[in-house]
């Protein structure tokens, strides 16, 4: 997708309903943005402590900044971050769950729907690639977001006076100067699953990948239609949009209704909180 114009350069399958695995935590990270203060501190409930791997480990009782719980969930994919900032925001992360669904009902995100903060599978949680390119878009027009989005590392201290250090789930930070940041997912049910978005030739440009079988495939992919996209915005090649049968389980999935349309530097850093 141009970041741009929201038009798309290549697309395979792009209103398929997949699983969306932690990408799910840019909507939670869009939603605590525009509703709280990122110097509020929030007090770790039991609940949130409980969730499941990946986490950081924090227990319930500890103290700690919605910032520093945003690049935990956005860098490290903290399932327990996640959770804290939902509970922090609406009281509970059933509550808040209500808040992401009109969020992605405001930006037209038609084939999706989530269920939790964190991205956990369960039943009736699905996003779309097409989706999934806007919501990165819209992430990214926040300087904060698209900062923690291209932060490599970071240094975690809750109130308490405990320090974690995380590192970016993203390697494309590392292996590609022009990237701008991005969000990795995954479980067993949703596979590999990555949107990012990056320059090239003055452009910038977002790749959304759902479902992918093998996690290397995801840097390969971009790389691919990072290139691709770029001979497109330079009238070198013609966008495509194209739909193939699935080679998934069809009992959990749901096709989504499809139109065909022509939609025709970063180095290491520390934060201390």
């Amino acid at each position: 997708m141009d970041a741009d114009t929201g038009n798309v350069l290549f697309a395979k399958n792009p209103d398929l309903r997949l699983l969306p695995a932690s990408t799910t935590k840019l909507m939670t990270a869009l939603v605590v943005i525009e509703r709280t203060a990122l110097s509020d501190v929030v007090t770790i409930s039991k609940n949130a402590s409980l969730a499941a791997p990946t986490k950081i480990g924090l227990r319930p009782g500890e103290r700690i900044t919605v910032e520093a719980l945003l690049y935990s969930a956005l860098m490290k994919s903290a399932n327990d971050a996640a959770v804290a900032l939902a509970e922090a925001v609406a009281g509970s992360e059933e509550q808040f769950i209500n808040l992401m669904n009109m969020k992605a009902a405001a930006l037209g995100l038609q084939d999706t729907r989530f269920i939790n903060s964190n991205g956990l599978p369960g039943t009736g949680q699905y996003i779309t690639a097409y989706d999934l390119a806007k919501l990165l878009r819209e992430a990214i027009r926040y300087p904060l977001l698209r900062e923690i989005l291209g932060t490599r590392l970071a240094e975690i201290t809750t109130g308490d006076g405990k320090t974690v250090f995380v590192k970016n789930t993203n390697r494309l930070l590392w292996a590609d100067e022009e990237f701008l940041g991005g969000k990795t997912g995954y479980t067993r049910e949703a596979r590999h699953c990555f949107v990012g978005a990056g320059e090239r030739e003055g452009r910038t440009m977002i790749v959304a990948l759902l479902g992918t079988p093998v996690r290397d495939f995801l840097w390969k992919e971009t790389a691919f239609l990072m290139d691709f996209g770029t001979r497109v915005l330079h009238n070198r090649e013609e966008p495509v949009v194209y739909l193939t049968q699935y080679d998934y389980d069809a009992a959990k999935i749901k096709k989504a209704s499809y139109k065909k349309k022509n939609r025709p530097k970063k180095r290491a850093k520390k934060r201390h909180y």
